[in-house]
């Protein structure tokens, strides 16, 4: 499908692989990140979000070149999208790979104009926690990604909805409007504890899909 293509992650018996076509009809969920690792964290969000905003496909698109974590070590690519195809299987969600294979730093607003772009009818939702929320006017571009798309956030119960708003409302005029709430179970699971934990030598069992803790242990992450 070229550059641009969205694949699926393998699903039992025949593969289906997303195409712009099919997405027109219904909203599109998109979940974004480093995913190092993914966790149950952000799969449970993509459902939460797919069930209440009623979403035809949910898309998790990992960073290639996560700017905002410029200096800090990351996994390598390709250990990141192997762990979020292992996490994947039999989902309903896909997998894009628009930031991977796009060169240069993994700007969010970019990847939503290249959705639009193939996708013009859809509804875009960028799912996001509500501690992202708040960081938002730090990303590239926030404003075109408001423009772009709704923000599907999910809530902190100890965080005020109306609090956060008005934090973001300063520096973003308007996005009180672009945001539409999740209700979101806590879970309090980080990437950053998942790693801790194996260079710990303690267990991450129950924390992330058996399949992607054996692959983190068969590939010696996180050491």
């Amino acid at each position: 499908m070229g550059r641009s293509a969205v694949s699926l992650a393998p699903h039992p018996g025949t593969p289906k692989e997303w195409t712009a076509g099919d997405a027109g009809r219904g909203g599109v969920g998109i979940v974004g990140g480093t995913f190092d690792p993914v966790h149950w964290g952000h799969l449970l969000l993509a459902e939460q979000a797919r069930d209440q905003l009623s979403l035809a496909r949910v898309l998790f698109v990992p960073a290639g070149m996560p700017w905002r974590k410029a200096g800090r070590p990351v996994s390598p690519v390709h250990h990141r999208v192997a762990m979020l195809r292992l996490a994947l299987e039999g989902s309903p969600f896909e997998l894009s790979l628009l930031e991977v294979e796009r060169p240069g730093p993994s700007y969010t607003v970019d990847t939503l104009r290249e959705l639009r772009a193939l996708i013009p009818e859809a509804q875009l939702y960028f799912v996001l926690g509500q501690d992202a929320l708040l960081d938002l006017p730090n990303w590239h571009d926030p404003g075109g990604i408001l423009e772009l798309a709704m923000l599907a956030v999910a809530s902190r119960p100890d965080h005020g909805r109306e609090e956060a708003l008005r934090h973001v409302e300063a520096c973003l005029p308007g996005v009180r409007k672009r945001v539409v709430w999740l209700e979101m179970p806590v879970l309090g699971i980080s990437g950053s504890d998942i790693r801790r934990r194996v260079r710990e030598g303690r267990s991450i069992r129950y924390l992330v899909p058996a399949a992607v803790e054996e692959y983190i242990l068969r590939h010696d992450l996180y050491r």
